[in-house]
């Protein structure tokens, strides 16, 4: 009498097909975040970790100086370019105002900053660096 033997199925999980798909993850997150361009001076420090996205990047010198996005605008008009590059916002609500504030400004130019996001019902963050 002849006997068959069983086939034993293989207990093994091929890993390729999943480093593919972690791979293309990777790619697609990293062309899809946003990265934040902040001048090169020197920020408050601070021990929070917590990172959030940027939506709009308000920053401010000590000698007075205000950029929105990169772009420079009159204290005087300050606001309106907020309100307008808001208005152009694809998602109005998860908006969040960065403000990057050189360390030895005025805390009333910060302040006036604050003001103007919660006057307009968005986020505000206030940009710092690790402590060392």
């Amino acid at each position: 009498m002849g006997l068959k033997k069983r086939n034993k199925i293989s207990a093994e999980f091929n890993m390729s097909a999943m480093t593919d798909i972690i791979f293309l993850l990777l790619i697609f997150f990293m062309l899809t975040s946003r990265v934040v361009n902040v001048k090169p001076f020197e920020l408050p420090e601070s021990d929070v970790k917590t990172v959030a996205p940027a939506s709009l990047v308000l920053s401010v010198t000590r000698d007075g100086v205000f950029e929105l996005n990169n772009e420079p605008v009159e204290s005087d008009q300050l606001e309106s370019s907020v309100q307008t590059a808001i208005e152009e916002a694809d998602n109005k609500e998860a908006l969040t105002l960065t403000i990057v504030a050189e360390v030895g400004t005025p805390f009333d130019n910060v302040t006036r900053l604050m003001r103007i996001a919660a006057q307009n019902d968005i986020k505000a963050i206030l940009a710092t660096q690790p402590t060392s």
